[in-house]
């Protein structure tokens, strides 16, 4: 749907027309709505057939029997216009047909039909009313139920009171557009203050540094172009437009971009921002920083420009389990209170006051009480509201995740063209969503499925199918890839599964949530390996384990990135940013803030991204880094090293410890005696604890435990911090990557190893796709880049704000080689070489800013 709020115009699908809901809609879940399509074509196919027999004559169709009937028109209501066009399946003389598939048996009672089935019945009588209004006054047409089991057709006529119910669909989208009229006018009078109460060095530009760096593809139009406005192109690759935004940690990032943001916002640039982060806590600071930006200003009269009177509508998004109020989470609509029939319960429930009125709160809480009072779904509840705001916080899944991606892009009057897309974290994107788009099949959830299906005395092919599956799974050896034999046979069976799922529909409550869930997998399965735009490895990881591995993502995420007004990719590492941008399917040239748009040298470059690298004097000569030459960390040979490694661990605290006792050189506050030593993996961190111990260490060493709670990790760093005398943290985890206690308080960091990914068959097909670049160039985009990247993350932790210093060792004699080295963050790029104990020595006992 596209509507233009200046002309009061509305073009939409008459698809789309009908099923246009303000409330509770069907989710979507399970097979119904993830085969619905393929189902449709099928039948729809063999209905045309039937057709063609029954009004062939002397071995020619009559001529007044047609199918795929365009029809459009224009429709005038309450001061909106709105255009449809859409197709009929098929028409024979003044007779419309319209052919829906549907799971249940047939034939069923017409108020049943109509009841499950609301949207097929308005959507043929909008065609019959378009039909009208161009003045064809005998039209009558008829709605084709077909089953999809067996093929058993029945047909139901259309009334005048269908006719009617366009009439009351169009004052539902009237009184929605007049919502986003409103929305609109919230939007322009929005107040909103600063996130800082002063700026930090390097903020003071970074607003105008954002506009010109997304300003050259949002919105210069070409008749703007031919104006010749200098140095502001039209983007080759309109409407989409990416800034990779970097900035370290403690920069600011989240409050500098929601600014802009907001400003986008109010000037009418954009009609909505999406905030995607992997991680909740980043979704709270969000949420916690707007409040702060908008919050109205007390001290001032109320008037009709305060924030008061103009609210920014924000909704952050949880996940579907979260807001379950079930003891079991299982989304099947028949068997839960809260879902069954809720549509019909929604418009008396209240839970409108949720969009309608801004002063309610909207945590998940609150929400999960409304929804046991009204009976109603809570995730429903969020459904039905996010259209009516302005801001959506989430997960990177609700819009890169395919089965997740639906809550966003179905939403009524969503148009990624109008929205400026945040990611952050931005690093972790191609990782997400390649792991968002590969699977996983196992034997043994195979045969738990199988069990149950002969439970419930599931249709014969299914269950042979099943079994079927469940031998191949068997016969199946680790591999690191497979053989073209026996991947035909592979996809020969999901489809077939697939196929039979729908076609012989099952009790989904009775099966339960784990089973479903595994059946319903094979669909995506078939997806998986039908998709052509992926890079893929299917692999058997142990014995009836089979693997469906995504190794690259770009071209999915690019897709997906490309239909958006504005996107901002920000993180602190996305450095080196041509290769990033590949990752994340952008194609085009670096430009350096010299060359930003703006500049009269930018000028004849056309570039689906720009890379915006933000300014942070403060940062210079924070670090004082040595690489250590005395050690590899290699696999092969870092066990003789142990020893080296421990006693270097000893030396880092003896001189952290020394500094602090002497007060020389360290004018933070706060800083505590313990030493941050970051590993590439939890085994190593163990061998060289159990080293220490070995030699008679008496150092209180901390190592990381696996806690999944952010809360648990940053009471585990407050008290290690206080207690021990190392700690011992995993490159990579959140550990290393969320938590933000360390800047100011750890002074001796120690690298050990640049954590570069361990081999594997997934790490050999993504060589395998990267062939064409040369071993080089492959090994450093596999293995480098993310080994270093998580280097760069872990020390930018350790200096968060100006007059913060670290002093770190690299420890190993790989960072000191060109390729390694290239890819440290240029913080970290001038370094000492450590060649021997007196070199150690010399360099502990300086100071850091020498």
């Amino acid at each position: 749907m596209h509507f233009s709020l200046e002309t009061k115009t509305v073009t939409l699908s008459v698809g789309d027309f009908a099923g246009f809901s303000l409330g509770p809609q069907d989710s979507g879940g399970g097979p119904q709505g993830i085969w619905r399509a393929q189902l449709g074509q099928h039948w729809h196919n063999e209905l045309q057939k039937r057709t063609e027999q029954e009004f062939t004559v002397a071995g020619a169709l009559r001529p007044d029997v047609k199918f795929e009937v365009p029809i459009q028109g224009r429709l005038l209501h309450r001061g909106w216009t709105y255009e449809l066009q859409g197709r009929i399946d098929q028409q024979i003389g003044d007779t419309l047909r319209e052919i829906k598939s549907v799971m249940r048996p047939l034939p069923a009672e017409e108020t049943a039909l109509r009841a499950d089935y609301p949207a097929y019945f308005l959507q043929l009588a909008a065609y019959v009313v378009l039909r009208r209004t161009q003045g064809a006054k005998t039209t009558r047409a008829e709605l084709i139920f077909v089953e999809a089991g067996s093929g058993l057709a029945q047909t139901i006529t259309l009334t005048p009171f269908d006719e009617a119910l366009v009439f009351h669909q169009l004052d539902i989208l009237g009184d929605f557009l007049n919502q986003q009229l409103r929305a609109t006018a919230r939007r322009r009078s929005l107040q909103f203050r600063s996130p800082f109460a002063s700026l930090r060095p390097g903020q003071e530009t970074i607003q105008s540094d954002l506009s010109s760096a997304l300003r050259p593809f949002a919105w210069v139009s070409r008749s703007e172009n031919q104006g010749q406005t200098p140095g502001r192109q039209q983007a080759a690759t309109a409407p989409s437009s990416v800034v990779l935004f970097e900035a370290p940690t403690g920069y600011g990032k989240t409050g500098c971009v929601l600014e802009y943001a907001l400003g986008q916002l109010k000037a009418g640039r954009f009609a909505r921002l999406i905030w995607l982060t992997g991680k909740s806590t980043g979704q709270i600071q969000v949420m916690h920083t707007l409040r702060q930006m908008t919050a109205p200003d007390l001290s001032l009269p109320p008037s009709p420009l305060s924030p008061a009177a103009t609210p920014l509508a924000v909704w952050q998004v949880r996940n579907k389990a979260e807001h379950c109020v079930n003891h079991t989470f299982h989304c099947v609509r028949d068997s839960c209170d809260y879902l069954r029939d809720c549509a019909e319960r929604w418009p008396g429930s209240g839970l409108a006051r949720f969009h309608l009125d801004d002063r309610e709160a909207r945590d998940l809480d609150t929400l999960k009480a409304a929804g046991r009072a009204a009976t109603i779904c809570p995730y429903e509840i969020t459904r039905a509201a996010l259209p009516f705001n302005d801001v959506w916080i989430g997960d990177f899944n609700y819009v890169f995740a395919p089965d997740n991606r639906g809550l966003f892009f179905d939403q009524p009057g969503f148009d990624p063209a109008e929205t400026l897309l945040v990611i952050d974290e931005a690093h972790n994107l191609p990782s997400r969503v390649a792991g968002a788009y590969s699977h996983r099949a196992t034997e043994s959830e195979a045969h738990l499925l199988l069990a149950e299906l002969d439970h419930l005395s599931a249709p014969a092919p299914l269950v042979l199918a099943v079994e079927a599956w469940i031998r191949l799974l068997a016969s199946l050896q680790p591999a690191e890839s497979l053989d073209p034999i026996t991947e035909a046979e592979i996809r020969d069976l999901v489809e077939s599964i697939v196929k039979l799922t729908t076609t012989h529909p099952l009790d989904y409550a009775a099966l339960g949530p784990v089973h479903s869930e595994t059946l319903w997998s094979f669909a995506a399965l078939a997806n998986f390996m039908a998709d052509p735009t992926l890079k893929k490895l299917i692999w058997v990881a142990r014995p009836g384990q089979l693997e469906f591995t995504c190794v690259d993502a770009a071209a999915a995420i690019g897709a997906t990135l490309k239909p958006f007004g504005g996107a901002i990719l920000m993180s602190a590492t996305l450095f080196p940013y041509a290769e990033f941008a590949e990752s994340c399917g952008l194609n085009g040239v670096e430009v350096e803030p010299a060359l930003r748009a703006g500049s009269a040298r930018a000028e004849p470059a056309h570039l689906p991204y720009t890379t915006l690298v933000a300014p942070t004097p403060w940062r210079a000569g924070a670090y004082d880094v040595a690489v250590d030459l005395r050690v590899s960390t290699t696999y092969r040979d870092r066990a003789s090293h142990h020893p080296t490694t421990a006693a270097t661990i000893a030396a880092l605290h003896e001189a952290a410890t020394g500094k602090i006792a002497s007060g020389e050189g360290w004018p933070q506050a706060g800083v505590c005696r313990c030493v941050a030593v970051f590993f590439p993996s939890y085994a190593y961190a163990e061998s060289i604890q159990k080293t220490l111990a070995d030699y008679g260490s008496v150092l209180r060493v901390a190592l990381q435990p696996k806690l999944p709670d952010l809360a648990a990790q940053t009471a585990w760093v407050e008290e290690n911090l206080a207690l021990s005398d190392v700690l011992f943290l995993v490159l990579g985890s959140s550990f290393a990557e969320g938590i933000d206690l360390l800047g100011g308080r750890v002074t001796h960091a120690m690298v050990v190893g640049p954590a570069l990914p361990e081999v594997n068959a997934v790490q050999k097909a993504r060589m395998d796709v990267l062939h064409d670049l040369g071993r080089d160039a492959a090994f450093r985009r596999v293995y480098q880049i993310p080994g270093l990247q998580k280097v760069n993350q872990g020390l930018g932790r350790l200096v968060r704000a100006p007059g913060q210093k670290a002093k770190v060792l690299l420890h190993c004699r790989r960072f000191a080689e060109p390729s390694y080295a290239a890819l440290l963050a240029a913080d970290y790029q001038l370094y000492r070489e450590i060649g021997d104990e007196s070199d150690l020595r010399a360099w502990l006992a300086g100071h850091c800013d020498e």
